[in-house]
């Protein structure tokens, strides 16, 4: 394997195991809700609820210790769970980082059904792996930074998650992270 590109945040511990080319989009832990449900507007508004993401998850976790510690953690094995059960009612709000969430909203399926919070719980910078080293890191990070300059990364973010009405990050300045 050359590289991981995925929604790959940039951390402490994985960078000690590998380079990291960029960060190309700084995406924000949110969480998703009904299209109709207006009683979460902030965080806090969790508490009480059931709040579901996959088994294991540090988005769950860092609700339940910082932002809403009565929320009624509900973990999956994942996130199509958790979607079954916010489409029909078993759970009250999804949460993982907003560009996954914003991605499934804007799946056909799901149109009109879910909406963001656009609450910008945590900085996720998502960077691109490479092994430690390798010069691929300079050269992802030279195609990254034309796809900025050519208005290619703006209309790769707008059609994955525009459906959604996901409000992005302007394109992050290559090999800035975010904190």
């Amino acid at each position: 394997m050359d590289f991981v590109a995925a929604s790959y945040s940039i951390n402490d511990e994985r960078a000690r195991k590998v380079d990291f080319a960029s960060p190309y989009l700084l995406a924000h832990q949110d969480v998703l809700v009904r299209a109709d449900d207006d009683s979460i507007k902030q965080p806090s508004d969790l508490n009480d609820k059931k709040l579901c993401s996959v088994t294991g998850s540090t988005s769950a976790q860092n609700v339940k210790t910082k932002l809403a510690p009565d929320a009624q953690l509900q973990e999956y094995g994942g996130y199509s769970e958790c979607l079954t059960g916010l489409e029909n009612g078993v759970v009250d709000a999804v949460t993982t980082d907003d560009s996954i969430l914003a991605g499934y909203a804007s799946q056909s399926e799901f149109k009109d059904r879910f909406k963001l919070g656009g609450f910008k719980m945590s900085n996720e910078n998502y960077g691109i792996g490479v092994q430690k080293g390798s010069d691929l890191k300079d050269r992802i990070d030279t195609a990254l930074e034309k796809m900025v300059a050519d208005g290619s990364w703006d209309a790769a973010v707008e059609k994955n998650f525009g459906p959604a009405g996901y409000r992005n990050e302007p394109a992050p300045k290559i090999g800035v992270v975010v904190k």
